[in-house]
């Protein structure tokens, strides 16, 4: 009992953090017919419900296609179909729930604006079966209608997305969903690859065509847009109306997060503030942009703070006051109940900051805060700063600087948190942890959502060609998680800058990277990641069953079962041969895999894909669906004089145009060289207009081996091409069209040499060495003749003659199921 209540505990800890980022997202009308999504839960299995069930989910709506039928349901034993159909083109949400052929039973009509604020609508589908009745409730608005004739017993079909002739489907996604009444089918959705769903206990009971699986936008950055600026500009994002704004003196670009429509304003008059560094900050209660910069040179007075009415595009000056020096990579935070915006630190003139400066916006003054009482937070700059309303507190984490604030004595990096409390004004250094990594800064501002956590950008600033990388630090005694993966950022020039935003009705954060090539000019790049994020092992490691204790009941049976097994077989052996000691012992080490020892910095291609960096550590995670199709490509065409990025772009990005492809393209390559970095003696370059995969010895690589010893001769090195083939098919997980070529002309290579070596083993009695080869043989052609053959004989030559009927058999059965006939050669012609 003890250990099903830690392993419950375990699991619940792991659904706490995974909960909200599950789910399976539809593409719909905006994508051809071919690419949308289609979802059947119940594919695998067919079940019943008597008296009443009901069908519960979560569904979020997206603006790329607002029109279509969401689900249909099927009666295994009825031709009698309804179906969920939504319109969501004017300002309602409508949705109408129909007898399909016949006629409308329900019209739901809820406000768009009040629905999309939730982002997530719970959705439930009630049929009673004994009062011939149908309820429908979104977000616990309940519509009922008769429904005459629904029988006793219902064998549902549930289709979510095209099915059918059914083609007109609607962008949208599903999770939390639940099928049943007394008796329930609880399904996740919380796969990240595959077209297999899987319920609760592990059990496979759907299929999906075309999924989206959101689990992966916990985890991976998208990208969503880019702009760009001759001159010196500033970006922020504005939560209450989800937009990102990208500003210069000119004029104003505005990305809608939500409907991903971008639209540029220019301005009558020319933003007042002669910006330099293109700082600002977002009064959302009466929404203004504020641009501000701290210093100017020129002496004169000219205005510092300008206002940007979001209504009218409109510029006010706010005022002409500047503080004493400039302020470089300042935190920074706004407290709209009290109309102040607060900054901290930033470098400037040769000097750290450790000041506080407040902006009035009623007032329109700055002022020093002073006074503060408890431990002190030396001068630094590249902080992040974030409030804390539930405590009034201003929060101030890491940065470089000095004791002295002084440029000249050199800098330090601070992996330290303050707290600073607005009520008493006192200061507590909460904590300060040890780094035995890259030195690293965060980005401006952070996002505290309670008293246990915040969240933060982080990044080694002093490279060229760096990543930015999520972290989320424990308040309490700073301990900390890496997640999601990274986002790339040239960050050459001390005007470049990223920041942080999360938007709790889109259950997404949001992050902004600027890039300056020269100090004036830069570009814009948007990303975003659903939350909760998650870390690289909570994208690959869930567990399908909801109880461990299920497991250790089977793993447990499975032994009993095998040692019964074994010793009854043992016992036959021993009765009908004399040699079935040595049999059997052979026999065990035909149907065993050899343990295997994989090597450092080795990248294998054979049977699971598979990484090891430089310290032997699995880092297969790393490589996502994108990087996977990159690397394998790239590689592929290395083996000559490599790939042009405009064939790589047609084949990994076929229906993209090339502005997006470009950026996508670039993400991705960065990705890549990241995760090829774990390793030694392997290069990612572009050369002469080619990119290819460069290798030295020091990494090994089956499939670069494995060419190396077929065009050399393989007489010296036999077992070392067995080991690398008996690892599994070429490239077998990855099914995509896209590697056909790759793996045919792989697999041209090596049926030739297979079938010499099958021989000459055969001919020299290596009976071992020849079932191995031909079990590699048969992951090429597995209804290859001649294969079978000198397996069947390699076997019967050990002795193993029922071993050598299974696998005639099981070849038998193979050959009936893909030619759809006998085949024509029986066993005894074989021996």
């Amino acid at each position: 009992m003890k250990l099903y209540l830690y392993i419950f505990f375990i699991l619940s800890c792991f659904y706490s953090q995974t909960a909200l980022s599950q789910g399976l997202k539809f593409c719909g009308g905006e994508q051809s017919i071919d690419k949308r999504t289609s979802y059947d839960v119940f594919k695998n299995s067919s079940v019943a419900f008597s008296n009443y069930f009901n069908i519960d989910f979560k569904i979020a709506l997206y603006p790329a296609k607002e029109i279509g039928y969401i689900l249909r349901i099927k009666n295994e034993k009825s031709d009698k179909i309804y179906n969920l159909f939504y319109d969501g083109q004017g300002s309602s949400f409508v949705f109408k729930f129909n007898e399909e052929g016949r006629s409308s039973l329900i019209t739901a009509e809820l406000n768009k604006e009040e629905q999309l604020d939730k982002h997530w609508l719970r959705m439930i589908i009630s049929f009673d079966l004994k009062s011939d009745s149908i309820r429908l409730t979104v977000n616990d608005r309940v519509f009922r209608a008769v429904a005459s004739g629904l029988p006793e017993k219902y064998y549902p079909i549930i289709l979510f997305g095209k099915s059918d002739h059914i083609i007109d489907t609607p962008s949208f996604a599903i999770k939390e969903l639940s099928v049943g009444n007394n008796e329930k089918y609880i399904f996740p959705l919380r796969e990240n690859e595959g077209s297999i769903v899987h319920d609760s206990k592990g059990k496979a009971l759907g299929e999906v065509l075309n999924p989206q699986w959101l689990i992966n936008d916990a985890y991976h950055w998208s990208f969503k847009t880019s702009f760009k600026s001759e001159t010196v500009a500033g970006a922020n994002y504005n939560v209450r109306k989800k937009e990102i704004y990208y500003f210069n003196r000119d004029a104003i670009s505005i990305y809608n997060v939500r409907s991903g429509e971008t639209r540029t304003k220019v301005f009558d008059e020319k933003c007042p503030v002669n910006l330099a560094l293109g700082t600002n900050f977002i009064d959302t209660k009466n929404n203004r942009l504020y641009a501000y910069e701290v210093y100017h040179n020129i002496t004169d007075e000219q205005p510092m703070i300008a206002s940007l009415n979001l209504d009218t595009y409109q510029w006010t000056t706010e005022s002409t006051e500047r503080l004493p020096r400039q302020l470089h990579h300042h935190g920074a935070y706004y407290d709209s109940s009290t109309d102040k915006y607060t900054i901290f630190g930033g470098f400037g003139n040769m000097y750290y900051s450790k000041n506080f400066y407040c902006f009035d916006l009623n007032e329109r003054k700055w002022s020093t805060l002073d006074g503060f009482s408890g431990d002190t937070i030396l001068p630094r700059y590249f902080s992040s700063v974030g409030y804390l309303k539930k405590t009034n507190s201003i929060y101030v984490f890491g940065g470089m600087g000095n004791e002295s604030g002084e440029q000249v004595v050199g800098r330090k990096y601070f992996y330290d948190l303050h707290k600073v409390d607005l009520n008493t004004k006192h200061i507590t250094k909460l904590w300060e942890i040890p780094w035995d990594k890259n030195n690293v800064v965060p980005v401006r501002g952070m996002v505290i959502l309670d008293d246990s956590c915040f969240y933060t950008l982080c990044y080694p600033e002093h490279f060229s060609k760096s990543f930015l990388q999520l972290y989320r630090f424990s308040l309490k005694d700073g301990s900390y998680e890496i997640l999601g993966d990274s986002i790339p950022i040239y960050s050459d020039k001390i005007t470049t800058n990223a920041n942080l935003y999360y938007d709790h009705q889109l259950n997404n954060l949001y992050a902004i990277v600027q890039e300056f090539a020269d100090d004036v000019s830069s570009d814009l790049k948007v990303y975003s990641l659903a939350f909760p994020p998650i870390t690289a092992d909570d994208l690959t490691n869930y567990p399908k069953e909801e109880s461990g204790i299920i497991v250790l009941i089977i793993i447990g049976l499975t032994c009993i079962c095998i040692s019964i097994i074994g010793y009854l077989i043992y016992r036959r052996f021993v009765q009908k041969n004399k040699n079935s000691r040595n049999s059997s012992q052979t026999l065990r080490m035909l149907n065993n895999d050899k343990e295997r020892i994989d090597k450092p910095n080795s990248i294998y291609l054979f049977g699971e894909f598979t990484v090891r960096d430089r310290n032997n550590k699995d880092i297969t995670y790393m490589f996502s669906t994108k990087l996977r199709q990159m690397f394998f490509l790239v590689l592929q065409y290395s083996i000559e004089d490599g790939i042009t990025s405009q064939r790589l772009s047609n084949l990994i990005w076929p229906d993209k145009p090339e502005d997006k492809v470009k950026n996508s393209r670039g993400v991705t390559i960065n990705h890549l060289r990241k995760a090829l970095g774990e390793l030694d003696g392997i290069e990612f370059v572009y050369d002469k207009g080619y990119f290819k995969i460069v290798l030295t010895d020091e990494c090994y690589c089956d499939f670069v081996r494995c060419i190396q010893i077929i065009s050399t001769g393989i007489e010296e090195n036999r077992e070392e091409l067995i080991e690398i083939l008996t690892r599994g098919k070429f490239l077998r997980s990855s099914d995509q069209a896209l590697f056909d070529t790759f793996k045919i002309d792989m697999e041209h290579k090596l049926e030739p040499v297979l079938l010499i070596e099958i021989e000459k083993s055969f001919t020299t009695e290596a009976y071992q060495t020849t079932i191995n080869l031909t079990e590699a043989l048969f992951n090429i052609d597995p209804l290859n003749d001649e294969a079978l053959v000198f397996q069947t004989k390699a076997l019967q030559r050990l002795k193993l003659n029922e071993e050598a009927r299974i696998r005639y058999q099981a070849f038998v059965v193979e050959y009936k199921k893909t030619m759809g006939s006998d085949y024509p050669h029986p066993y005894k012609d074989l021996i």
